[in-house]
């Protein structure tokens, strides 16, 4: 199985106001993705960070393998997903994938 962990810090000139919406769509954005791409076996993104975490939300999935990750990351939905409600709000990213 293979770990995929995303971070992600939103633009610091969005008001807390805009970063909540971006955060909120992003998450049913993303977590819909579930059952709609052949190999991912779960997808949660996280976005209610604690005071201590120096990012605004964290995905955390798993794949089947490191060929269904491929895939997902190129799979229609998903770019979608991502260029609509992630990427235009997002000013830094920070990526692991590892197996386990």
């Amino acid at each position: 199985m293979i770990k995929h962990v995303i971070v992600w810090k939103l633009r610091a000139e969005l008001s807390d106001e805009e970063k909540n919406k971006a955060k909120a769509e992003a998450k049913t954005a993303l977590e819909a993705l579930a059952g709609n791409i052949d190999g991912l076996l779960d997808i949660t993104l996280n976005i209610d960070m604690l005071p201590t975490s120096n990012c605004d939300m964290m995905l955390d999935s798993s794949f089947e393998s490191v060929e269904a990750l491929a895939l997902y990351q190129k799979h229609p939905l998903h770019v979608a997903a991502v260029d609509t409600f992630v990427r235009p709000f997002a000013a830094e990213r920070l990526c692991a994938d590892y197996e386990v």
